[in-house]
């Protein structure tokens, strides 16, 4: 059988590094973040429709977005959030599809469909067979948003304030990936989980 797994988890969880590891064991990853990324840079497919709605205001001088800009837009004005959601996410959703399809047609073991926001979307929960969350101490997420990104804490909270909180993740999830702890341990988790979705396929 085909196999789609989502992969969620909050704000500096690890979401990228877990994804890496089972593409390194043969999974075919799918990651919205990387799509939303595409469809953003200059030329990017998203950016006509974004430059129409919000201006040059919000454009880096090559044309691709100004993150900075549109996430301090975005955060005054939840209209504007929303907006830009209206143009992004059916792009966004469109694009994962036909990659999951693709993936599947070319005989992936299966399929790591990674998805920041899956729990607060419906339309991506009923397109996974199983949800992984990656899960760290909230501490421990601050810590490394604030370390990569130069985000004051009060902006990494006000992030993880419009995520779905970790009991509510937990709570959803059909495994768990815990990584608050080495690399190793994080391996050996990923592995584990890499054998059983392998034995799920064959049922």
């Amino acid at each position: 059988m085909s196999l789609i797994v989502g992969l969620t988890g909050g704000i500096g969880s690890g979401k990228t590094t877990v994804a890496d590891y089972f593409a390194s064991l043969g999974a075919a990853v799918v990651d919205t973040d990387v799509i939303a990324h595409e469809l953003t840079v200059a030329q990017g497919a998203a950016m006509p429709e974004i430059e129409a709605a919000f201006g040059d205001s919000v454009l880096l001088a090559d044309g691709g977005l100004d993150r900075a800009a549109m996430r301090r837009l975005v955060f005054s004005d939840p209209s504007e959030k929303c907006r830009l959601e209206a143009i992004l996410h059916p792009m966004i959703r469109a694009a994962s599809e036909a990659r999951c399809q693709s993936a599947m047609a070319a005989r992936a073991p299966y399929v790591m469909l990674v998805v920041p926001l899956l729990l607060e979307s419906g339309a991506y929960r009923e397109r996974v067979d199983r949800i992984l969350v990656v899960d760290c101490d909230e501490d421990v997420q601050i810590a490394r948003v604030t370390a990569r990104s130069g985000l004051s804490i009060e902006e990494v909270r006000a992030i993880m304030a419009t995520q779905a909180s970790r009991p509510e993740r937990l709570a959803a999830a059909n495994d768990v990936v815990l990584n608050s702890a080495g690399t190793e341990q994080l391996i050996a988790q990923v592995v584990a989980l890499h054998r059983h979705y392998l034995e799920l396929t064959v049922l």
